[in-house]
């Protein structure tokens, strides 16, 4: 991904929501390995409500938006057991064997992120690699429910990937409503206000602007080789999309805030959950906003019912929760 990079791909009809029963185990508990996925195929059957394509046959990858698939181009996404508080994974490549060579993108080799699929909670982390191929780090699982996890990473001499699968973190849990659709979030002490919506077909300007105290804040730290990064996810499937800003810290043209400028391009109509990223006082923050795609008069859509337990509040699980 670079700074030109948009909003796009969200391919139309995919309405369903796609998830493997990847349960590896509680927060607090020993990881269990994942369960074993074919390759370039998407995780189908999540719980109620699930569905596939159809009898259409498979869905071309390449015109997938990313963490739908598990596997792609040969490369797959593969949990491996952890100790407790530990979150771990590998990446194996079109051998068969776990690929130790990555390519350093936005000052990272891997990012991992992770949302409940209610989207009620949300953390982005880079884990450490080990020699082996494992790539390691304090589980970012917070709280039971179930989770998506996305590797967004590019292997040395490849493309750059996204997979994505679900892991499930037992407990009592409840299923949260989707925000309502709004232009200004608190987090922190700041102030993010966002402008601009994006509309299927066409490219959008989202401007968010951050402010504290009232006042337009004007320096923003980098952060990653940016000022600002944006995670996209799509209600029910969780299609995702991690974007970037226009222009970078110290290209002569780029304002260090109050302002991050980002490119949309949806051509689906639908509600997602986009989750903004800035550095500001050596703490990363992170504001959180629902948006609708389309007809702007339709009510925001709420999640499925659940007569389960309600759950704490997990971190991230409201807007709002800086991370370090």
């Amino acid at each position: 991904m670079n700074t030109a990079t948009k909003l796009s791909g969200f391919a139309l009809g995919l309405a369903a929501m796609f998830g493997g029963a990847f349960g590896i185990g509680h927060l607090t508990g020993p990881v269990a390995p994942a369960a074993e996925t074919s390759h370039d195929t998407t995780d189908t059957d999540h719980g109620a409500g699930a569905a596939g394509h159809g009898d259409t046959g498979a869905t071309d990858a390449a015109h997938l938006p990313g963490g739908l698939l598990v596997s792609e181009r040969g490369y797959t996404f593969q949990p491996v057991a952890a100790p407790t508080g530990e979150f771990a994974f590998r990446i194996t490549g079109p051998d068969g064997r776990p690929v130790t060579r990555y390519e350093v993108a936005h000052d990272k080799r891997m990012h991992l992120i992770v949302a409940r699929r209610d989207l009620s909670g949300f953390r982005h982390v880079h884990p450490d690699l080990a020699d082996d191929g494992t790539w390691r780090v304090a589980s970012p699982l917070a709280g039971p429910g179930v989770w998506r996890a996305f590797a967004d990473f590019t292997p040395t001499g490849g493309a750059a990937l996204t997979l994505g699968v679900d892991v499930t973190v037992p407990g009592a849990l409840a299923t949260r409503p989707l925000p309502a659709p709004a232009t200004s979030a608190t987090v922190d002490g700041y102030t993010v206000t966002l402008a601009g919506t994006p509309e299927p077909g066409r490219t959008s300007r989202l401007t968010l602007t951050v402010s504290r105290d009232g006042r337009p804040v004007t320096d923003l730290q980098p952060h990653l080789g940016a000022y600002g990064h944006l995670v996209a996810l799509r209600q029910g499937d969780l299609a995702y999309l991690h974007v970037h800003p226009e222009g970078e810290p110290g290209d002569g043209r780029t304002p260090a805030g109050p302002a991050v400028t980002f490119a949309a391009e949806v051509p689906s109509a639908g509600a997602y959950r986009l989750y903004l990223d800035f550095r500001h006082g050596d703490t990363v923050h992170t504001a959180e906003f629902t948006v609708l795609a389309g007809d702007q008069t339709a009510p925001a859509p709420t999640a499925p019912a659940t007569t389960t337990a309600p759950t704490p509040d997990a971190e991230h699980g409201t807007p709002g929760h800086g991370h370090s």
